[in-house]
């Protein structure tokens, strides 16, 4: 709490005389920074560097997140607790508190660098922060060193077992948080999502659920992932140069598992050549830096040595 403390003058007063978080009255503290009487207006409207930090010493004391960050964010309550309490732990972590909105900014971004970035638009939006730069979405997608023929990687959520199909294909989601996903994300499906939230908030579950079925008809989902509900793209994915047994045929049922047990419950990465005529993303598997191919394509030869 130290560092948030440094913020604020007077304030163990206010302390006595705000017990319990109320966002849309808070206190007039006067921050240590320059351009004062600048700060002083953005916080009388809820905004600005010491409203960042007061919201923080909120949470950290009452485990209340700000009421209005609802309105420019579509992630649930829930994970907006999450959010402070990461930006809590890096905010203690600083050697100097942030002074100016684009120290505030930055610290934020890089707290909070795992969530949507709409959302993290929505919480820099919502104290009056700049958008800071990312890195850009081929810069960390592309590198020179990939095989000839590569057109992108993806880096997979954790595969669920039931969206494993066979021994060589299966459908996996990447989180819209990935630069390369971010960028093309149908404005349509944002829409779709902060309704849903809105739906849930109302607690309007027969809209929530109809909202979620329209988003995975775009070909996206919200998955729980850690506690945390993600935005992800679907793709649907077709290991190449192997031909495992399809799931009817002989041995089809042991290749799946063979599959499940190799990358079930696990985050892959794929490097994706090209989309075959059923228009499943056809590249190499990789899972905790095994080629996935290698190990499944052992076990296929062994069955196939085994029907002889």
């Amino acid at each position: 709490m130290g560092n948030i403390l440094k913020c604020f003058r007077g304030e163990e007063e206010e302390d006595d005389q705000y017990p319990y978080y109320r966002p849309a009255s808070r206190p007039q503290y006067q921050p240590h920074y320059p351009q004062q009487q600048q700060q002083q207006q953005e916080e009388a409207h809820g905004h600005g560097v010491a409203a960042l930090a007061h919201d923080l010493l909120n949470f950290e004391t009452a485990s209340m997140v700000p009421e209005g960050l609802r309105q420019h964010v579509a992630a649930s309550k829930k994970a907006q607790i999450k959010w402070y309490q990461n930006m809590l732990e890096a905010y203690k972590n600083v050697r100097t508190p942030p002074r100016t909105p684009a120290e505030a900014a930055q610290l934020i971004a890089t707290a909070l660098k795992w969530i949507q970035r709409s959302d993290l638009e929505g919480i820099l939006e919502f104290y009056n922060f700049p958008i800071p730069s990312l890195p850009a979405a081929s810069s960390s997608h592309c590198p020179s060193s990939l095989p000839e023929g590569v057109q992108f990687v993806l880096n997979t959520l954790p595969v669920n077992n039931q969206n494993i199909g066979d021994g060589d294909g299966f459908t996996a989601y990447v989180a819209t948080t990935d630069p390369r996903e971010s960028a093309i994300v149908p404005i349509e499906v944002h829409e779709m999502v902060i309704a849903r939230t809105e739906a849930r908030n109302r607690r309007d579950y027969q809209s929530a659920d109809a909202l979620q079925s329209s988003i995975i008809e775009a070909g996206y989902k919200i998955i729980v992932c850690s506690d945390e509900e993600i935005l992800a793209r679907k793709y649907r994915i077709r290991m190449r140069g192997i031909d495992a047994p399809e799931l009817k045929m002989t041995y089809g049922k042991e290749s799946r598992n063979a599959l499940v047990k190799l990358i079930g419950g696990k985050r892959t990465t794929i490097h994706v050549y090209c989309q075959d005529q059923f228009e499943r993303y056809v590249g190499d598997v990789y899972c905790n830096n095994v080629f996935i191919q290698v190990k499944q394509e052992m076990t296929t030869c062994l069955r196939s040595i085994l029907l002889l």
